[in-house]
């Protein structure tokens, strides 16, 4: 009955600091998510970005040896931005998806369950708790939706039914045995929308993502992107949210609640000319504080150069020319030579057979030969 009340009282304290959503849940075993990350290691669907084993990622106890409860938060973030800068013919603009808009969310969650521990701890002798966002070893999303957060959709994203999956997610794990929560039902039903619409069938079958397929996680590597790719990201400089935009359940869904999560709309759809020539300095002043920064400039830089080359963007193509010269980085030389051909003006042609002449990087190179190819075919 105690736990009850306190139970009652942190979700009181929750609301008054901008935790959107809150859920409590048994720290048993993820069993079922344990034999879903196996399949995913199995099937070679992972990132590589995930943090800790299979074990450490499904079994509480092992952050917290006396571990009985999960504390699972959600924040909500918006879905649209109140003035759109104009994309047009000269002055191109790329696309940082919703999940990036406004400060770091690692930040914002992670002050938050800071908050909370402290709450608790002034009011439990002996409490102890390990917190999580995102890049902690717990699925976050496997805690929200056995702590009633929301349920699991089809594209992979927890779904509430206030806020959509516009919602960013934390846990704590604590050794207070809370009661839980109940679960939230499924609501998909027989859609499938998200599954259709995703562009390079990442999205294997219901829940089910193949990550290294998935354009969110292609606009974060840092090598050359894959031809099958190039077309298919179009503008994105980092992320992608299609499989969001096109679910029911998020439809008129747009909640303003944190004013560091509202967007900067020269950042999150930034000139995309300007960021060619972008320092360090002054990539990590303007883009530090977004989420979508934590790779470092060069993936940004490479899916700009992409982006430049899908628009067909020929005031590019001096830029590019000079990045193809001189840019010592291959990643970066070679993905302007592929598009100053994929843009076709036709003094790209010479500039890329000048550069063959001096260039050695044998990945480059290939590049340098797909960038002819345009030409030919023409």
């Amino acid at each position: 009955m105690a736990n009850e009340t306190l139970k009652a009282e942190i979700i009181e304290y929750a609301k008054s600091i901008g935790i959107d959503k809150i859920g409590f849940a048994a720290a048993n075993p993820f069993a079922e998510m344990k034999s879903r990350l196996k399949m995913q290691q199995d099937d070679d669907y992972q990132s590589g970005f995930e943090k800790g084993t299979i074990e450490e990622r499904t079994e509480p106890e092992l952050h917290l040896d006396d571990a009985e409860s999960i504390i699972a938060i959600a924040v909500a973030y918006p879905s649209r931005m109140k003035s759109r800068p104009t994309n047009k013919k000269g002055n191109r603009r790329g696309n940082f998806c919703r999940a990036s808009w406004g400060h770091d969310y690692h930040i914002v969650l992670n002050e938050k369950l800071e908050k909370l521990e402290a709450y608790i701890a002034s009011r439990v002798t002996g409490f102890r708790s390990r917190s999580m966002v995102d890049t902690g070893e717990l699925s976050d999303r496997a805690v929200a939706e056995r702590a009633g957060i929301g349920f699991s959709g089809k594209n992979c994203s927890i779904i509430t039914p206030e806020f959509g999956s516009y919602v960013y997610l934390g846990e704590m794990i604590t050794n207070i045995p809370f009661p839980s929560d109940e679960p939230v039902d499924d609501g998909c039903g027989d859609c499938t929308l998200c599954i259709e619409a995703c562009p390079t069938g990442a999205l294997v079958a219901p829940g089910r993502l193949n990550a290294q397929n998935c354009i969110a996680f292609v606009t974060q590597t840092k090598g050359f992107m894959p031809d099958e790719y190039r077309e298919k990201v179009g503008n994105q400089l980092y992320g992608f949210d299609t499989c969001q935009l096109v679910c029911p359940k998020n439809k008129g869904i747009d909640t303003h609640h944190h004013p560091e999560l509202e967007p900067d709309p020269e950042l999150v759809k930034p000139e995309l000319l300007p960021l060619l020539s972008i320092s360090n300095r002054e990539f990590k002043q303007s883009f530090g504080k977004m989420a979508g920064s934590w790779r470092g400039k060069k993936p940004i830089q490479r899916n700009a150069i992409i982006a430049l080359a899908h628009y067909k963007e020929t005031s590019a193509v001096d830029r590019l020319i000079e990045l193809m010269k001189e840019d010592p980085r291959p990643v970066i030389r070679g993905t302007a030579a592929w598009a100053i051909g994929k843009i076709g003006r036709e003094d790209g042609r010479q500039a890329i057979l000048d550069c063959q002449q001096q260039e050695v990087d044998e990945e480059v190179l290939e590049e340098m030969a797909k960038g002819l190819a345009y030409f030919s075919h023409r």
